[in-house]
């Protein structure tokens, strides 16, 4: 992974959240009059406007990341742009492309020894892109693994080179796939975690259809290249398209995970009138059958307070008497109501009784 990379990534980490503060707080200054109160973070309001804001600035980064890639490998340029030619070209357009070429940046046209160099270097690259081109074998290998393959040189046909290439692809896949199932162990990438297996199961699909066919994929041939055509922008190779591939879905996996921090609570189920769910039921049982352990238990301990009347019939009757009298006492003296008028009507019979005797308590 090359710098630039490390860096775009990198700058996931902190660069959307501190635009987003700078706008927000640039927002508010703007529409907000002097004086006025500002929504504060924890608020509604607060929250609303940063999730905007937020959502904007993770696109906005996500396109420019994009953008950013494309624009370093048009920088680093290609063999067919290095000659001017189309990727239909034969061998005979190629030697003709390098033969006037050649006449033109050959170093020893050059003079100034300070640019003699660069030629030299500008002209050994038109070499190797004339030799590479005109080997159908390696311009096969050239147009799908891009200028890695020149560091292949053990490899002679277009089976040695998928075999080399895909073995360079697969710890790439097989490194992300454990990375993607320890975040989701430890609880990160959580928000459209489905989607993300099933686009990088996409991508490698997609990746493998474009390196094992030996014609160049439809979505280049049909699609992106005709549209490119309209543009000054030159042909995409199927190196090219894969890096960008590449980049996209892992800026992708970065930005829904920006997104999906922002992402509202879902508000817990209201409860339904209707069938009650397997917890409420489990719920339901312990409790019926707490009720029935708490009843067993309070007619186990009655049963022990009343064994000294087992067989005292009349002990027993005036017992029950007497609890029915006390229960019947207690709960009038308790009731407030009883308490109350029992008050009102002492009060107006104690009227003519001395001070002392006015305040006697009834119960």
């Amino acid at each position: 992974m090359s710098g630039s990379s490390l860096l775009s990534y990198a700058g996931w980490t902190f660069l959307p959240n501190l635009v987003t503060g700078w706008i927000q707080a640039l927002y508010y200054g703007i529409t907000i009059r002097a004086g006025d109160r500002k929504p504060q973070p924890g608020e509604p309001r607060y929250n609303r406007h940063r999730r905007r804001i937020h959502m904007t600035v993770v696109i906005a980064y996500l396109l420019y990341t994009i953008y950013e890639t494309d624009y370093l490998m048009r920088r680093e340029s290609d063999f067919y742009q290095d000659l001017g030619l189309n990727l239909d070209a034969d061998e005979k357009k190629i030697k003709s492309k390098f033969r006037r070429l050649a006449a033109i940046h050959h170093p020893d046209k050059v003079v100034a020894a300070e640019n003699r160099y660069n030629v030299e270097s500008f002209f050994v690259n038109l070499k190797v892109a004339q030799d590479t081109l005109i080997d159908p074998v390696k311009r096969f290998a050239y147009e799908r693994f891009g200028p890695d393959m020149l560091k292949w040189q053990h490899c002679s046909s277009n089976r040695d080179y998928l075999i080399v290439g895909l073995q360079a692809a697969i710890p790439l896949y097989v490194g992300s796939i454990i990375l993607l199932v320890i975040f989701g162990v430890l609880g990160y990438l959580q928000w459209g975690r489905f989607w993300r297996y099933l686009t990088f199961l996409a991508l490698f699909v997609l990746e493998y259809h474009t390196l094992t066919r030996p014609y160049l994929p439809h979505i280049l041939s049909k699609f992106i290249n005709p549209l490119l055509s309209l543009t000054t922008h030159p042909p995409m190779l199927p190196f090219q398209f894969l890096i960008l591939a590449r980049k996209i879905t892992f800026s992708l996996f970065i930005a829904a995970s920006q997104l999906g921090s922002f992402q509202p609570a879902t508000p817990p189920p209201a409860a339904s009138s209707g069938v009650p769910s397997v917890v409420e039921s489990q719920q339901l049982t312990r409790l019926e059958q707490l009720a029935q352990a708490s009843e067993v238990e309070a007619s186990r301990l009655l049963a022990l307070d009343m064994s000294p009347f087992v067989g005292d019939e009349a002990g027993v009757k005036e017992l029950r008497g007497r609890v029915r009298e006390w229960l019947v006492t207690n709960t009038i003296r308790a009731d407030p109501e009883v308490r109350d008028a029992m008050g009102r009507v002492l009060a107006k019979k104690r009227v003519g009784a001395p001070p002392g005797a006015r305040e006697t308590n009834w119960i």
